[in-house]
């Protein structure tokens, strides 16, 4: 019993608290903060470790609703959506119920999409079983092309990103001869570079720099007003929350497919439903509940793909692969053959995270906004010391330390000038897929 909470309920309640509270804040977002945790879960239990990172991805998506609905200020891009219906919402004095609309239709995407994960990878990894080495080459291929067509920027600049990721992963030692290749005579760069230090440095450092200047100095707080929904807002709200878990379920598996696409996509649908577009005016609950749906949904069923093929659909799924294998768990079938309690405990885990995200942020909801009004300029280089103790605890690396300072420099120069960032994560990660099983089929020939 002992095992099964320190395994399941601690890590399930201590990420869901830090992933909201990573979801309130602009900043370090939840792959840096995944990617920090790396080194923290090294000793954990493996279902721990995949857990608590499980539950921040999640709860960065509950966490920024609030800032969203009470400030029109969301910590994650997904909030931008349920800003626009949320935000009027709680101006007209119905800020209470847009966050407990907001809660209920994410747990309702987060159990369901638990659900579809649980049954659905294993069948994705025995179909896997039928793919050589030039299909799954071919398989990754099409989701960095897919990356590069749905991602924000543009065909031209993803395509730069993706290039630029793909020679920031293939820097290090060749897999067939091992031979350094493109590592400038710096010996730290024979074993490649770090995840850590990439996704942290351009995610986390990147936006901590961008965001120096007050973000919250524009904001105001808006009324939280009653809670409890109507009868009918609850009519209204529960259609347009299964509508956004199955389309959030669905974006969620393609490679490139974010929350924020999730969460647009349903915004558009509800739009185009609800016939009196009058309401949309003060703020209707489907404009809450479907992308908040969405966005939660998105979140999780990228675990198909990463359990299911070992290819991760989104930055953060990289980060979790990265974790995967730190603990010696493959992906594919080799998971569910040889680590089948794994997979049990982390569905469980994703359930439990789910319910304990529901209960911290509706009843938390005075702590959270207590949290909002510390000064920006105080919690910026807060974030970035974290950030720099966290890559240098990695591997106590200085190196490590300089990689962290140029990404960030990098996702600052790119952010300003339109650039997306999540091509160049995919490129580091899935090129050394794409060679490694390139090389397999051709030394197969």
């Amino acid at each position: 019993m002992i095992e099964l909470a320190f395994t399941l309920l601690m890590p399930a309640a201590l990420g869901a608290l830090l992933g909201t509270l990573v979801g309130l804040l602009p900043g370090i977002g939840p792959a840096a903060t995944m990617a920090l945790l790396l080194p923290v879960t090294f000793t954990w239990p493996a279902e721990a470790a995949l857990i608590i990172m499980c539950a921040v991805y999640f709860g960065a998506q509950y966490g920024s609703s609030t800032t969203a609905i009470l400030l029109n200020l969301p910590g994650e891009a997904s909030g931008l959506v349920t800003a626009e219906q949320g935000h009027r919402m709680a101006l007209d004095g119905r800020g209470g119920v847009a966050l407990v609309i907001a809660a209920a239709a994410s747990l309702l995407a987060g159990l369901g999409t638990a659900a579809l994960i649980a049954w659905s990878t294993p069948i994705l990894a025995q179909a896997s079983l039928a793919l050589g080495p030039l299909q799954i080459a071919l398989l990754i291929l099409l989701a960095g092309v897919a990356v590069v067509a749905v991602g924000q920027g543009g065909l031209l600049r993803n395509s730069a990103m993706l290039l630029l990721g793909a020679l920031i992963g293939l820097i290090g030692a060749d897999f067939g001869g091992g031979i350094p290749r493109m590592t400038m005579g710096i010996a730290e760069l024979r074993d490649g570079v770090g995840m850590v230090p990439l996704i942290v440095g351009l995610f986390g450092v990147g936006e901590v720099l961008a965001s120096w200047s007050g973000r919250h100095a524009a904001s105001t707080l808006a009324p939280v007003g009653r809670f409890w929904p109507t009868p009918k807002e609850w009519h209204h709200s529960a259609p347009a929350a299964v509508r956004g878990s199955m389309l959030g379920a669905l974006v969620g598996m393609l490679p490139g497919g974010s929350t924020l696409l999730a969460a647009l996509g349903s915004q558009s649908i509800e739009r185009r439903l609800w016939r009196d577009k009058g309401t949309w005016t003060t703020g209707h609950v489907s404009g809450v509940a479907g992308p908040e749906a969405a966005n939660n949904a998105a979140a999780q069923t990228g675990l198909i793909p990463l359990i299911g093929l070992g290819i991760p659909p989104n930055p953060a799924m990289a980060i979790l692969l990265g974790a995967l294998l730190l603990h010696g768990v493959p992906p594919g079938m080799a998971m569910f053959e040889q680590h089948a309690a794994l997979f049990n405990h982390l569905i469980w885990g994703i359930v439990l995270a789910n319910l304990m995200l529901f209960v911290l942020n509706v009843p938390l909801v005075g702590l959270w906004l207590n949290i909002l009004r510390v000064p920006m300029q105080v919690l910026m280089p807060l974030i970035l010391l974290i950030s720099l103790i966290g890559v240098y605890a990695h591997q106590r690396s200085l190196f490590d330390v300089w990689l962290l300072m140029l990404f960030g420099v990098m996702g600052l120069i790119f952010r300003h000038a339109g650039f997306g960032l999540a091509p160049i994560v995919f490129g580091a990660v899935l090129a050394p897929l794409f060679e490694d099983h390139l090389r397999r089929y051709l030394m197969l020939l």
